[in-house]
């Protein structure tokens, strides 16, 4: 084989489509900027100095710069005037503006990227196969400066009026992120589902613990925001702090608990020979068709294993108005309301990401960002 039919494959291939596009952009921002410039010159075209010479003018160019975009990085020369008159006459363009360095689109990219998952130290190899390599000036500083922003939305959110919502049912739990060594975070989530059906997290805050107190304050908060109307029904596993607190600021909301955690609390009681017969025997309970049949199947459960298993019996039968509430609405909702699985696979990818990031951030950042991890979320659930 002669060496000129030798392929060199260690020579990187140029996309020849990229390049074609990322030219075309150069030229339509060129020629965008322009027209932003000529737009000026017309406004003050009629200013004109003693001896009668034009007052704004053309006046070069800036020195030439890149702008990071989706197609990787562009270089723009952006005009400047000259104005005759004294009068302070400047050309700012608004699709260059000064001391721009990337496209909006890559500013909000950047957080979102650590949000998922990719770490502050990482960006500039993680987006080389995006922006190419020029993906410079992606510093953990600039990461960092870029996640601030979602602190302020997080506390515009929780000012936000809810006078005009009201929720027929709320799912509510709490989460324990380690972001600090001697900081142990616990994050308490109320989420609702309105009239229409459709879910959204309406309350999120840290506590101490999930105790009476936190959850109140959580309950308060909301009530500050205009929320007046009581949920027709709440949904959470049995930790008896949320349900005091919502016992005494919402009295006629009915409670139920959650069938997941209360079963795993029944079998944890049992030996392990035991346990698939009595899951069976809960199963057939929370399948019930009615309510009515849903007892009998409590009363047969009860009476099968009461005499052997007396603890893992009591911790059934304590809370069984609490465990059958679900039964008392529509039983298309059945599935969403007798479990608290609607709120548990919000706080997956929330642990995730505060896994990730252990030992470092603080309470603010950590409830900035369990918050964008929900509003992202929340995209993508089903309506009741």
């Amino acid at each position: 084989m002669t060496d000129d039919k030798v392929i060199q494959l260690h020579e990187p291939v140029k996309d020849a489509l990229a390049e074609i596009l990322k030219t075309g952009a150069q030229r339509l921002l060129a020629q965008a900027v322009e027209a932003e410039l000529q737009e000026l010159l017309d406004t003050y075209s009629y200013r004109q100095t003693e001896n009668g010479r034009q007052a704004v003018v053309r006046n070069g160019y800036l020195p030439e710069r890149s702008v990071q975009t989706g197609l990787g990085d562009i270089e723009v020369k952006v005009p400047k005037v000259r104005d005759r008159s004294g009068s302070g006459i400047k050309f700012n363009s608004k699709l260059v503006p000064p001391y721009l360095k990337r496209a909006q689109s890559i500013e909000e990219l950047l957080p979102w990227l650590y949000l998922k998952g990719v770490s502050t130290g990482d960006f500039q190899e993680a987006l080389q196969s995006l922006l190419g390599a020029e993906a410079s000036g992606l510093s953990a500083n600039t990461i960092s400066r870029l996640k601030s922003t979602w602190e302020d939305d997080y506390h515009k959110w929780r000012k936000r009026d809810l006078s005009n919502k009201r929720y027929i049912y709320i799912w509510a739990d709490g989460v324990y992120c380690n972001v600090r060594q001697d900081d142990k975070l616990c994050l308490l989530v109320i989420m609702g589902s309105d009239s229409s059906g459709r879910k959204e997290i309406i309350g999120l805050t840290d506590g101490y613990r999930e105790s009476e107190a936190s959850w109140t304050e959580l309950l308060q908060q909301l009530g500050q925001q205009g929320l007046s109307i009581a949920p027709e029904l709440g949904v959470g596993d049995g930790a008896l702090g949320f349900w005091k607190a919502l016992t005494k600021y919402w009295p006629g909301t009915k409670q139920q608990r959650c069938w997941v955690h209360k079963t795993a609390n029944v079998l944890n009681k049992l030996p392990k020979s035991m346990q698939p017969k009595v899951k069976e025997a809960l199963q057939d309970i929370w399948m019930a068709e009615t309510k009515a049949q849903a007892n009998t199947a409590f009363d047969a459960c009860l009476e099968r294993f009461e005499a052997k298993y007396p603890k893992a019996m009591e911790c059934l039968n304590k809370s069984r108005e609490e465990m059958l509430a679900f039964y008392d609405f529509p039983a298309e909702h059945w599935g969403h309301i007798r479990t608290t699985n609607p709120i548990e696979s919000v706080f997956a990818s929330v642990r995730l990401r505060t896994n990730k990031t252990k030992n470092c951030g603080s309470r603010a950042t950590t409830l900035a960002m369990a918050f964008k991890l929900m509003q992202s979320a929340q995209k993508r659930w089903h309506r009741l």
